[in-house]
C-alpha cells in the first residue's frame, strides 16, 4: 500500500518558553542539529546580540561569534565569507529579523544548519524559507533552507521595545487576508491552494486575532510567537509566500517602495494593508473587527496614524500591484481607479471611526 503522506520540512526543536536560553547549550549539543564538537558560528548585532554574548560564552566555549553591521545582501556576503575561514558544525543568528535573515542566508552559502534564536517578534521571517535583505535595488527576497531550531526565550522579547511585538501582531494577522487572497485567486485563476499551508497560516492568524491578552502577558506572546513558527512552517510547506503573503504585503512593499524613508514597520504597515483590504473583499465587519484588535494593541489602522496623507495612501494602494507580478489578490480582482480608491478609502475609514 503506498504511503499517502508527505514530510513537512520544519525544524526539528522549537523550543519557546521564559527563560529558553538557558538551556541554548543544550539545544545546540542535540546530535540532530549540532556534532559533539560545539564548533559554532554566532552571528549578532551589535545591540541586544552583544549583551548576550556576554551572557552565553561560558556555556558555549567553542563558538567563534560574529557581529553583523546590518540587513543587506552585502553584510549577509561578507558573513558567509568570513564563516568560510573556519570548521563549522552549525550557524546561529542570535537577534532580531535583519540578522537572522543575514545568518538564514550565510548559512546557505556555506551549507550548514541554521539554529534561529530570535530576540524579538518583529515578523513571521524568523523561521520562513526565505532570507529578505536590502540590495541595490531595494530589497529582495531569497530562498533559504528553514532553520533546523528554533529557540524563543519570551524573558528575552518582554526586553526588547514593544513596538517590535506590535509588528509582529501586525504581520500575523496579515495572513487571514491573504488566506482571503489565495482563495480568491483559487475561484477567479484555478490558482493551486495548498490547504495543509492555508490552514497552518490561517489559525495562526485567528489565535492571535481573538487572544484576549496583551503584549505584556506571557500567554499571549506564546501563541504569537508560535502563530510566527506556524506562518514560516505553512510558507515551507506551499514552497512559497503565498499563505502570508496578498494584498496585505503589496501595500506594504509599496510602502517601502514609494517612501522608503518614512516606512513605518513591517507589520504596522501589513496590518494596515490586511484591515484595508478585508474592507475591499467587503467583508466590512470582519475589517472592523481586525481593525479593533490592531488598536487595542497599538496599532495604526489609518494611514495618517503612521505620517502619510490620505493621498500618499491612495497612491500606495494603487502602485501595490506593481510590487507582486503574477499575484492575484483583491487589488488586482477589483482593479480599481484613483477614485474609487479613494471613496474605497473614504468609507473603510467611515466604517471602522477615526
Amino acid at each position: 500500500m503506498p504511503v499517502l503522506t508527505r514530510l513537512i520540512p520544519s525544524p526539528v526543536v522549537v523550543d519557546i518558553r521564559p527563560g529558553a536560553l538557558n538551556d541554548l547549550a543544550g539545544v545546540l549539543a542535540d546530535q540532530r542539529i549540532c556534532s559533539s564538537t560545539g564548533k559554532l558560528a554566532i552571528a549578532i548585532s551589535g545591540g541586544s546580540g552583544a549583551v548576550l554574548r556576554d551572557r552565553l560564552m561560558p556555556s558555549l566555549p567553542g563558538a567563534e561569534w560574529f557581529e553583523v553591521g546590518g540587513g543587506t545582501l552585502d553584510d549577509a556576503i561578507k558573513l558567509a565569507d568570513a564563516m568560510k575561514k573556519g570548521r563549522y558544525d552549525a550557524v546561529v543568528g542570535l537577534g532580531g529579523g535583519k540578522i537572522i535573515d543575514c545568518a538564514k542566508f550565510a548559512a546557505a552559502r556555506v551549507g550548514l544548519p541554521l539554529v534561529a534564536v530570535a530576540t524579538n517578534l518583529s515578523h513571521d521571517g524568523l523561521c520562513s524559507p526565505v532570507a529578505t535583505l536590502d540590495n541595490d535595488a531595494g530589497r529582495g527576497s531569497y530562498g533559504v533552507p528553514n532553520p533546523i531550531a528554533v529557540v524563543i526565550d519570551l524573558d528575552v522579547i518582554r526586553e526588547a521595545p514593544v513596538r517590535f511585538v506590535r509588528s509582529g501582531i501586525g504581520d500575523a494577522l496579515s495572513n487571514i487576508s491573504a488566506i482571503r487572497d489565495w482563495e480568491l485567486a483559487a475561484r477567479e485563476r484555478g490558482e493551486d491552494i495548498d490547504g495543509l499551508a492555508a490552514a497552518m497560516a490561517r489559525q495562526a492568524g485567528e489565535a492571535v486575532l481573538r487572544h484576549p491578552g496583551g503584549v505584556g502577558d506571557d500567554g499571549f506572546l506564546q501563541v504569537l510567537a508560535e502563530g510566527l513558527v506556524l506562518t514560516g512552517i505553512a510558507m515551507s510547506v506551499s514552497g512559497d509566500s503565498r499563505p502570508a503573503s496578498g494584498a496585505c504585503h503589496e501595500i506594504n512593499h509599496a510602502f517601502d517602495l514609494l517612501f522608503p524613508k518614512r516606512a513605518a514597520s513591517h507589520g504596522e504597515q501589513c496590518g494596515l494593508g490586511a484591515a484595508f483590504a478585508m474592507h475591499l473583499r467587503g467583508a466590512h465587519e470582519e475589517s472592523a473587527f481586525m481593525a479593533s484588535v490592531l488598536r487595542r494593541h497599538g496599532l495604526p489602522v489609518l494611514p495618517e496614524e503612521i505620517g502619510f496623507t490620505v493621498d500618499e495612501f491612495v497612491q500606495v494602494v494603487e502602485f501595490a500591484p506593481q510590487t507582486r507580478p503574477g499575484r492575484y489578490t483583491i487589488l488586482e480582482h477589483l482593479d480599481l481607479s484613483t477614485d474609487q480608491i479613494r471613496d474605497a478609502y473614504a468609507d473603510y475609514a467611515k466604517t471602522i471611526g477615526s
